[in-house]
């Protein structure tokens, strides 16, 4: 599959380069960090959350884990895990669990903890399990420019 159709209609039309970096199949975002040779803490990675007002994808390192409770404290929020069958529907170019780090081509909003900031490279699933999307950090960094940053997660 490579690049879900959104998520590339989306960079290109921003102008924004970008690498795909290939990499056996893999069933999460460590993982496929492992298999690309990258290091897990450069790997995004997105847990789609919901409640009765809106969806919000929470974006951490790979090597992190979300710390959900202090999310919703943070948020006044009652943010929960999605059931796969509302993830698919709202990333449906993407394969089950391979969405993308970036929410605003698919309408959702994003949160991220900070840890994933300054890194100097950042990598996130393309859509599919067998490819990432290498960014530079800065330009990550200008992607993000406008999310909101709160650490709501703890390495592992």
């Amino acid at each position: 599959m490579g690049v879900a159709t959104t998520l590339r209609e989306y960079l290109e039309s921003r102008g924004i380069a970008y690498e795909i970096v290939e990499h056996p199949h893999t069933d999460s975002a460590m993982r496929a960090a492992e298999a690309a040779h990258v290091p897990g803490d450069q790997v995004a990675k997105p847990v789609l959350l919901g409640d009765d007002h809106s969806y919000l994808l929470a974006v951490i390192p790979a090597t992190h884990r979300l710390e959900l409770d202090r999310l919703n404290q943070m948020m006044a929020r009652n943010l929960e895990m999605l059931p796969e069958d509302e993830i698919e529907a709202t990333f449906s170019d993407c394969e089950r669990g391979a969405i993308p780090a970036l929410g605003e081509p698919y309408g959702v909003d994003v949160l991220i903890d900070p840890a994933l900031i300054h890194q100097a490279d950042v990598y996130f699933e393309s859509g599919d399990h067998e490819h990432l999307i290498h960014l530079h950090g800065e330009v990550f960094r200008n992607l993000m420019e406008h999310v909101p940053r709160a650490h709501v997660s703890h390495h592992l």
